[in-house]
């Protein structure tokens, strides 16, 4: 059966998160480096592992896994919006979670300096929301898909940071006919639930769908999951096992015109 719709993914998709998340470490890290020595490149590895151990230590972690909020999503993340109770906690924690980020990463390398924590809590926000970076083939692909496919976003996250992500890059958003957050819905990829909200909203069949996603876990296996084709797009060239197998794979997203017009 022939496409009638594609179902992108945002992140590290058609944004390129994972390039301004580390221009925002790189320049912070630079930062604290000018004012104390340290290594800017040892400050990242402990503030991201600090990061990462504190996220998971709050009630609100099967939330966010659920959800789709990764921990350094939430070094600046507000979460000022969402109706489920878990986003009033995230939004009450957020602050105490930046500041004791950084504070306990410095200290980890020998820092012990609360003020100075505080004050790159608040500079990474501002450094990442400053880097608005896309993938150089992502309009020239939505400007040949835009008129010929129904076009969805179906994105993992807090709906106000990815409507903030959206915001920064505004050329993004009219593309589509619909844009489904998972903070909004209440469940995030893989979940089936969602892909079917997806496919409700768009009116097709699971077959006459695409997702295009960079990963395995969330993307591809969830569109899968409800009979969808999926395009894994691997930039990075990961080596995959078979236990999850993408319908296509591609290394860049322009491949993704050659694949569709072969189908």
């Amino acid at each position: 059966m022939s496409k009638k719709a594609i179902l992108f993914d945002l992140d590290d998709t058609l944004l390129w998160d994972d390039r301004s998340v580390q221009e925002a470490f790189d320049a912070t890290c630079r930062a604290a480096a000018e004012r104390t020595g340290i290594d800017p490149v040892a400050l990242e590895k402990s503030v991201r592992e600090q990061a990462r151990e504190l996220y998971s230590s709050y009630e609100t972690y099967p939330f966010t896994t659920m959800i789709g909020i990764n921990p350094f999503e939430g070094l600046w993340a507000n979460f000022r919006e969402g109706e489920q109770e878990e986003f009033r906690k995230l939004e009450a924690l957020a602050p105490s979670y930046r500041k004791a980020a950084w504070t306990q990463g410095l200290k980890v390398l020998g820092v012990d300096d609360e003020a100075l924590g505080a004050e790159l809590a608040e500079r990474f926000p501002a450094e990442r929301r400053a880097r608005a970076l896309v993938y150089d083939d992502t309009f020239h692909v939505l400007d040949e898909l835009k008129d010929k496919y129904k076009l969805l976003l179906l994105t993992n996250g807090s709906p106000d940071l990815q409507r903030e992500k959206l915001s920064g890059v505004p050329e993004i958003a009219p593309y589509f006919d619909h844009i489904i957050i998972s903070g909004e819905f209440g469940r995030g990829k893989p979940d089936a639930g969602i892909f079917r909200h997806a496919l409700e909203k768009l009116g097709i069949e699971p077959e006459e769908g695409l997702m295009v996603g960079d990963k395995l876990t969330t993307d591809v296996i969830g569109a899968l999951g409800v009979g969808m084709d999926a395009v894994w797009i691997n930039r990075h060239r990961i080596s995959r096992s078979d236990e999850i197998v993408p319908t296509h794979e591609i290394d860049e997203l322009k491949e993704l015109l050659d694949l569709l017009a072969a189908l």
